[in-house]
């Protein structure tokens, strides 16, 4: 008898408004593209679920590093013209307006956040490949990734107050994180919009790229993050997260108790050999 087929658990989901592949270079590298062109990649209600769907079945290919279908890192980007113009202004505006239960409204906003902003609980880097407009929401969730490539025609806004609203998706603490307060204080009160060489000089991105290569560099960072040591990195992003550490000795303890669990790895035996014998390691998790 033959051996039984297995089936790619991502490749076998129907995730409606994303696409979903693995990179032909290197498929410990995910490609995920938010895919509603139509509607600039409008975060809505189906998007949503289908991420949330994509997001646990990461979770479960996380826990088993090494395993048949692991992935080691993501790239984020979106169909078209944009990245993404944020959340459904009709979801927003359903249920709101002069005595509107707050109470039932920052539930409803609480579980938003918490859907879209999933993926970094699972511990995989993230880079994003912001191609056009990121605008609320959507620059929210491009500013919760690990790394940030823009393309030239890049538009990144955080226009809430103009629409009646306080900001949210977490932006009063990431683009804080990424752009230092002095910016993010301007940015969020103004909402005015930021072209792909001047988010790189405050901080919101690393680099430019042509729109028709912006992915594939994208990827290029991707693979090189697949490549590294999936406990360290994983042990990093913990210590980068909400802004790294707050001081000095604070950072120092954690990274004596991390540098000793990743001392204790197989894979650190295979990188101090690879760099020995001059060649590029192969790590396993382990």
């Amino acid at each position: 008898m033959g051996h039984p087929l297995r089936v790619d658990p991502i490749a076998a989901q129907a995730l409606p408004a994303l696409e979903v592949r693995r990179d032909s270079q290197d498929p410990r590298v995910l490609l995920v593209r938010l895919d509603d062109p139509d509607r600039r990649n409008v975060m809505s209600a189906t998007m949503t679920g289908s991420w949330v769907a994509l997001v646990e079945t990461l979770r479960g290919l996380s826990e088993r590093p090494g395993g048949e279908h692991e992935v080691r890192a993501v790239v984020l980007t979106g169909a078209g013209s944009a990245f993404s113009s944020g959340a459904e202004l009709s979801w927003l505006a359903h249920g709101t307006g002069a005595g509107a239960p707050v109470e039932e409204l920052r539930a409803r906003m609480a579980g938003y956040y918490d859907d879209w902003l999933s993926l970094r609980a699972v511990g995989l880097p993230v880079v994003a490949a912001v191609n056009g407009a990121a605008v609320g929401a959507g620059l929210g969730l491009a500013l919760a990734c690990d790394v940030r490539l823009v393309g030239v025609c890049a538009r990144l806004s955080v226009p809430f107050t103009a629409l009646g609203m306080h900001p949210g998706m977490g932006t009063t603490h990431t683009l804080v994180a990424a752009a230092g307060p002095a910016v993010a204080r301007e940015l969020l009160l103004t909402g005015r919009v930021v072209d792909a060489d001047e988010a790189v000089r405050l901080g919101l991105a690393t680099s430019v790229h042509p729109d028709d290569e912006l992915v594939e560099a994208a990827l290029a960072t991707a693979r090189t993050v697949a490549s590294r040591a999936p406990v360290a990195t994983r042990l990093l992003l913990r210590g980068l997260a909400d802004g790294g550490h707050r001081d000095l000795p604070g950072a120092l303890r954690w990274e004596a108790l991390a540098q000793a669990v990743t001392l204790a790895t197989d894979d650190l035996t295979e990188g101090l050999v690879a760099a020995g014998e001059r060649r590029a390691p192969r790590f396993t998790g382990r």
